[in-house]
């Protein structure tokens, strides 16, 4: 059985990701900051008849993310799949960013990506298999997103790290990919503190050209695409996954 490991995956994608992980046989360690949600996850995926366990990890921890790759390699040997998806988002206007929260947010989204990877990486590299995938954003890859420079800036470190990540790794049979999600119905997506809402993630669906918001699963189900043996020559890209949007608006 393959193993998959996901970071923040209580909540959105995340959850939807290792939902989509389990339905197709994955061993699902499921990650978060949020051990309820986290919890209730591996319920899910094994009253559906798939294997999950929680370990609740802090990505801007070093310490956190080395011991819980540890565990599960002790366990089950290399990992399979590393999928990066916690993240934070907050809106903070310019005057009031500060080092503090501008580090926080890179410490979450971008280093807590890297802190994971660079655990797993040499076991899945004597493997000789095995991927990666990284969720960024259009807000990382076309997008400026006003009083979110720290999000946008982090995401398109994203990109970036992706690509490195993919030239270095790929000798020793690891692919790395991203996704860059569009407006998706998330927690994130429906804070009105910090971003859209409700009412402006109703609207967006007015100008994305499939005419709809994007749901969790959406994204879920290129995640599980990229880091499956159908994606097995591809490897250094983000994939833009947005009902159309970035092509659709001029």
């Amino acid at each position: 059985m393959k193993t998959v490991l996901i970071t923040g995956a209580g909540i959105g994608i995340g959850r939807a990701t290792a939902k989509a992980f389990g339905a197709a046989g994955y061993r699902v360690i499921v990650t978060d900051v949020l051990p309820d949600e986290g919890a209730s996850v591996v319920e899910e995926i094994s009253a559906a008849g798939g294997t999950a366990e929680f370990h609740p990890l802090d990505v801007t921890s070093t310490e956190a993310a080395n011991a819980v790759v540890a565990m599960v390699e002790a366990n089950y040997g290399a990992i399979d799949t590393v999928v990066c998806n916690a993240g934070i988002a907050h809106k903070v206007p310019l005057d009031e960013l500060s080092d503090e929260k501008w580090d926080h947010t890179f410490d979450v989204d971008l280093k807590g990506m890297f802190r994971v990877i660079r655990a797993a990486a040499p076991k899945m590299r004597a493997a000789g298999t095995g991927s990666v995938v990284c969720l960024s954003s259009i807000m990382g890859v076309a997008y400026g997103w006003d009083e979110h420079v720290q999000y946008s800036s982090a995401k398109s470190g994203v990109v970036g790290m992706v690509r490195g990540l993919a030239v270095e790794l790929a000798p020793s049979g690891l692919r790395v990919n991203g996704v860059a999600p569009g407006y998706i119905r998330t927690a994130q997506a429906l804070s009105e503190k910090h971003s859209l809402g409700p009412e402006g993630l109703a609207q967006a669906a007015d100008f994305i050209p499939m005419g709809r918001v994007g749901e969790a699963e959406d994204i879920a189900d290129v995640i599980l695409f990229l880091a499956s043996d159908a994606a097995r020559y591809l490897t250094g890209q983000v994939v833009t996954v947005d009902g159309g949007l970035l092509v659709g608006r001029y």
